[in-house]
C-alpha cells in the first residue's frame, strides 16, 4: 500500500533540498513526479520550489480551496507514470487536504510525501501539520541545530534587531531575516544569538 509520509522540522532543516533531490532520484528513473507548494510563497518565483542552497523545480499552485484528490485523478488518467506526489511547505494545508492526500495513498495507490514545520513562531501546531502528524503513517524528522549546538525544534520570529516577536498573524513569509531554529531552551528564553 502506498503511504502518506510527513518529513517536518523547524526552520531551516533543508527541507526543500531533501523534497528536490527526492523527486530528483524519481526521475532520473523515468518515474514522473508531481510537486505542489503553497500559492502565497512567491519569495523565489511563482509556481516553484526553490531551496537555499540554489536547487529549483517547477511546482503546482494550491491555495485552501485547491483540490488535491481531484488534481491528481487527473493527472493520472492522462500521465500514467506518475510515482510520487511531493508537498511542500505542508504545514498550509488544511483539514479537508490532508484527508484528500491520505485518500490518494488508499485510492489512487500514489505515495505521498510532504515536507513541512511542526510549529509556528509562537510553538502552536500548524493545522496542515497537526492532521500530518496524527494521520501519515510515517514520520520523519528532518533535524537542525540551534546556536547553542543543540538540536533545533523551535521556530522563533524575530525583528530587525533580532528580538522575538510575540505577537501576529500565524502566516508571515520570511527566511532568516525573520525566522530563526532554535532549541526549546533558547526558545522560551527569547535569546535568537546566543546572547542569554
Amino acid at each position: 500500500m502506498a503511504k502518506l509520509y510527513f518529513y517536518y522540522s523547524a526552520m531551516n532543516a533543508g527541507k526543500s533540498t531533501t523534497l528536490l533531490q527526492s523527486s530528483y532520484n524519481y526521475q532520473e528513473r523515468g518515474m514522473d513526479t508531481l510537486l505542489y507548494a503553497p500559492a502565497f510563497d512567491d519569495r523565489f518565483g511563482v509556481g516553484a520550489i526553490t531551496s537555499r542552497i540554489g536547487l529549483k523545480s517547477q511546482a503546482v499552485l494550491f491555495d485552501d480551496h485547491f483540490n488535491f484528490f481531484d488534481h491528481i485523478h487527473q493527472a493520472l488518467l492522462e500521465k500514467k507514470k506518475i510515482q510520487c506526489i511531493f508537498i511542500d511547505e505542508a504545514q498550509f494545508l488544511n483539514k479537508s487536504q490532508v484527508e484528500q492526500l491520505s485518500k490518494i495513498t488508499v485510492d489512487l495507490h500514489v505515495p505521498v510525501l510532504a515536507y513541512g514545520l511542526r510549529t509556528d513562531f509562537l510553538g502552536e501546531p500548524f493545522e496542515g501539520s497537526k492532521y500530518l502528524l496524527s494521520w501519515a503513517e510515517e514520520l520523519v524528522e528532518i533535524k537542525t541545530i540551534c546556536h547553542c549546538g543543540s538540536k533545533a525544534t523551535m521556530n522563533m520570529r524575530i525583528d530587525e534587531q533580532g528580538n522575538r516577536v510575540v505577537e501576529g498573524a500565524q502566516v508571515e513569509i520570511g527566511g532568516n531575516d525573520r525566522y530563526v531554529a532554535v532549541c526549546r531552551k533558547h526558545f522560551f528564553a527569547g535569546d535568537s544569538k546566543g546572547d542569554k
